[in-house]
């Protein structure tokens, strides 16, 4: 049992740390800022149902991924290791790493353009890009059911609470202010650096074993 909570904190902190809700929300402030309440909690909840989706997509079908391409785990969490340390190497410097953000933005006024956002940037790859979805893959493709489940729920998890940061994110930037969600991006960028080095070792350590 105490293993199994691990896991779940264990998880839950890496997909903080990737998706880092906190520091998202001025991003879904910049894309909803000409929309109604109504129409902005609509978007958060899509955005999030959409991402939650995908990622649970990817945690269940990681194994049947791997098997149909060829890939081993440990060339997996080598790979993913590096694209979460590389995500985590730019919120470290303050930056927002190009394979997490996309750098263009729809800026459309229609009602299909509002919804549109929803889906990407905000779902895919803002909230459920690379470093997501390898991440659910890894911490499940070597597990059980339990794993599997912890690693659903603790996203689930993450995703109310980001979708009430985003619902709320106009009186939470107001009150941290820009230098707090600064040092924030900077903190959640170095624990995802420290935790993507930790995939990347297991991964060596599996290939020498295969190796060996």
């Amino acid at each position: 049992m105490d293993g199994i909570w691990m896991h779940f904190a264990t998880v839950f902190m890496g997909f903080f740390a990737i998706m880092n809700p906190v520091a998202n929300v001025p991003i879904f402030l910049g894309l909803t800022s000409d929309y109604d309440e109504k129409t902005t909690r609509a978007i958060a909840f899509r955005a999030l149902i959409i991402a939650f989706a995908i990622t649970c997509l990817f945690a269940v079908s990681g194994q049947l991924i791997f098997n149909l391409f060829g890939i081993s785990l440990p060339a997996f969490r080598i790979t993913g290791g590096l694209l979460v340390f590389l995500i985590g190497f730019h919120m470290l410097q303050g930056n927002q790493s190009t394979v997490h953000h996309d750098k263009e933005l729809p800026t459309g006024e229609s009602l299909e353009s509002k919804l549109s956002v929803a889906v990407s940037p905000l779902a895919l790859p803002i909230l459920a890009g690379p470093g997501t979805i390898a991440t659910a893959m890894n911490f499940t493709a070597a597990g059980g059911m339990p794993e599997l489940v912890s690693t659903i729920v603790s996203f689930g998890l993450l995703c109310l609470i980001t979708y009430i940061c985003f619902v709320f994110g106009g009186r939470l930037v107001s009150y941290l202010g820009s230098a707090a969600l600064g040092a924030i991006t900077r903190m959640m960028g170095l624990i995802l650096a420290v935790i993507g080095t930790q995939m990347a070792v297991e991964g060596l350590q599996g290939a020498f074993k295969v190796l060996g």
